[in-house]
């Protein structure tokens, strides 16, 4: 990524020239649209979920573990039945939708489409799929922002340049991200970081604004609530040598774990077999789901299982569950499902993380489990997704961390990143 902060023109704008009026007021209005989009998306998760598992997800009962466990698999059954045959007939019926990657070079995203494609990744994981939901609002963002440059246009506004338009998808990208997690510096990092790769005063100044304002019309209906519930906010001295054994083997981990998910997309079902495919991972969902519902949907529920885990009988849970999220998110994607790959991520890492306090509990009193989660979920998912600002600030803004948890979650995010471009750099 191109760090430029200071020594650009851009460092002093004339936001009296008529294109950057555009770019300033373009940002506002998506802003605003995208957290309408994402504020829908949150709805619609609801509303699936009450109908399908008859339960409402919240931080402190994120997994239906009140729900009977042949209601559980019969949801992520049907779910997959219906998903497999929506993505069959975009993929095989009609123009296929594009990713945003291939829509940042300049590929169109068919509006239809793309709106049926992202609302199926969020029923999906409604109904129990094991897939990260992160993903369909990014789409959704970057859609509106693609058919808002092609208005313009249409308007004859002055025009923008190819950069300022790239600019505003991938800042739209993230403020969908934002308005879901309620998390706009980590919906900026993702614009900066992940898909620009280039930090300026410009790009990180209409990616954070944009994503503020999607998070404030997302909390409309999610407040202000921590996604994740960590009891024991203060970090100790102790918690640096525990990140020195953990975030190497998160490292590793992570790195694997991308590879795994860049074999899937690489190979994934486009064809019709995925209405068989799609369903018999489902089915193998429910059934793990059926004894452990906390494999179901993005990984939340994992995640905070792991937090609360405070005996020693649940290290074989926790890596049982660590291994199945990983196996069966893997084969949900290869199986032809679409969706993101983040908060699975925050998923195994907790488990590892949590594993390891277990472990070394009487050597490392001074960490917490749920500490240890916590760290296990950051170094792993900046290992897995190599995005390191964006990592570190997603679980300070999701988890409401303090400052005591920075300087180890920042060491440990150096170390997993370092580890994990090794086990990349050999694929």
């Amino acid at each position: 990524m191109r760090f430029n902060l200071l020594r650009e023109n851009e460092e002093r704008p004339n936001w009296q020239q008529p294109e950057n009026i555009v770019l300033a007021l373009s940002t506002i209005f998506l802003g605003v649209i995208v957290g309408f989009s994402s504020l829908l998306l949150s709805l619609l998760l609801e509303v699936v979920e009450h109908f399908f598992l008859h339960y409402e997800e919240t931080a402190k009962i994120p997994a239906p573990i009140n729900t009977l466990p042949i209601d559980r698999l019969i949801s992520v059954v049907i779910g997959g039945i219906i998903a497999a045959l929506i993505w069959w007939g975009l993929r095989t019926k009609t123009v296929p939708t594009v990713s945003i990657k291939k829509a940042l070079s300049g590929e169109r995203m068919p509006f239809w489409q793309t709106t049926l494609h992202v609302m199926t990744q969020i029923f999906y994981v409604g109904t129990g799929g094991s897939i990260g939901r992160e993903l369909a609002p990014r789409e959704a963002g970057a859609l509106l922002a693609q058919k808002w440059g092609n208005l313009l246009e249409k308007w004859h506004f002055p025009k923008l340049s190819a950069d300022d338009r790239r600019l505003l998808m991938t800042a739209a990208a993230g403020a969908g991200f934002a308005g879901i997690y309620i998390s706009p510096i980590t919906g900026m990092f993702f614009s900066v970081e992940v898909l620009l790769r280039k930090m300026t005063l410009r790009t990180v100044g209409v990616s954070l604004t944009m994503s503020t304002i999607a998070m404030l019309i997302g909390s409309l209906v999610k407040g202000f609530q921590p996604y994740y519930i960590l009891h024991d906010m203060t970090f100790t001295l102790t918690s640096f040598i525990f990140i020195l054994i953990l975030a190497p083997l998160t490292g590793l981990a992570g790195g694997f774990f991308r590879r795994f998910f860049q074999w899937a997309e690489k190979n994934q079902t486009k064809s019709k077999s995925i209405l068989w495919q799609l369903p018999a991972i489902a089915l193998m969902t429910g059934l793990v789901a059926y004894f452990f519902p906390e494999i179901m949907g993005n990984g939340r529920s994992l995640a905070q299982f792991a937090i609360n885990s405070q005996q020693m009988h649940l290290v074989v849970v926790l890596v049982c569950g660590a291994l199945l999220k990983v196996i069966i998110t893997v084969l949900t994607i290869r199986a032809g499902a679409a969706g993101g790959t983040l908060t699975p991520s925050i998923a195994v890492g907790s488990a590892l993380g949590a594993v390891l306090v277990l472990l070394l509990s009487f050597f490392l009193p001074g960490v917490s489990v749920g500490q240890g989660a916590i760290l296990g979920a950051g170094t792993l998912l900046a290992a897995s997704q190599q995005a390191p600002f964006m990592a570190m600030f997603m679980l300070i803004e999701i988890t409401h961390l303090n400052y005591s948890a920075l300087l180890p979650l920042a060491l440990g995010i150096i170390i997993s990143s370092a580890v994990s471009r090794k086990v990349l750099s050999k694929s």
